[in-house]
């Protein structure tokens, strides 16, 4: 079996037993979104996947309703007015990036790889694609729910041009290294990095 075999197959097991296993968790958090701010309780937008093609990434609501951003162009930032109270717990730690499990089981994104972006995705005031030529690079895989950039510290707003490259670097040094032992690296330094010390953003 190939390396991107043995990863899908991985990617299906700890996603079907996530889902599962966060089941009653993630019913909490629906009710608590439902509570305490009207709309839908999740958040979908098109992002990039493998080879270019666009698929609807699945996450818990963390906006005001009134001020989503269906295109996912403009940024967050430090005290964002858009993000509910608790929108903002589910982000510090990425809770809500969860539902991402289900993009995971049927296909969409595997559990590590350079996150997806929205097409149009700025750094600063440039295209990522005009700011670092070999952009595209990155789609040659499956996006992930994380990935080397993010635990290499490169996670939120690109505005500083030179952390988007940063960004980029690290996604194709994941793709030229790939391998199940980075994988499962990655995968612990997430959990401790963003959901036990709530580093997300």
């Amino acid at each position: 079996m190939c390396i991107r075999d043995r990863k899908r197959l991985v990617d299906i097991v700890i996603s079907g037993a996530g889902l599962i296993a966060l089941a009653p968790m993630f019913l909490a958090i629906a009710a608590i979104i439902k509570l305490t701010s009207p709309g839908p309780v999740f958040f979908s937008q098109p992002r990039f996947g493998r080879k270019n093609e666009l698929f609807q990434i699945y996450k818990f609501r963390t906006m005001h309703v009134d001020n989503l951003d269906p295109s996912g162009v403009m940024q967050t930032t430090d005290n964002d007015p858009r993000i509910t109270p608790f929108g903002g717990f589910l982000r510090r730690t990425s809770l809500d990036e969860f539902p991402q499990l289900l993009n995971v089981l049927i296909g969409d994104m595997s559990l590590v790889g350079p996150r997806p972006h929205v097409p149009g995705m700025m750094a600063g005031d440039i295209l990522y694609e005009q700011l670092v030529p070999e952009y595209y690079a990155r789609h040659a895989i499956r996006p992930g729910i994380t990935g080397l950039a993010q635990i290499k510290g490169f996670r939120g707003s690109t505005v500083d041009p030179e952390r988007a490259r940063c960004r980029i670097s690290c996604d194709l040094t994941y793709i030229e290294n790939a391998k199940l032992a980075l994988d499962v690296w990655i995968l612990i330094e997430t959990v401790r990095r963003e959901f036990l010390f709530g580093n997300g953003s």
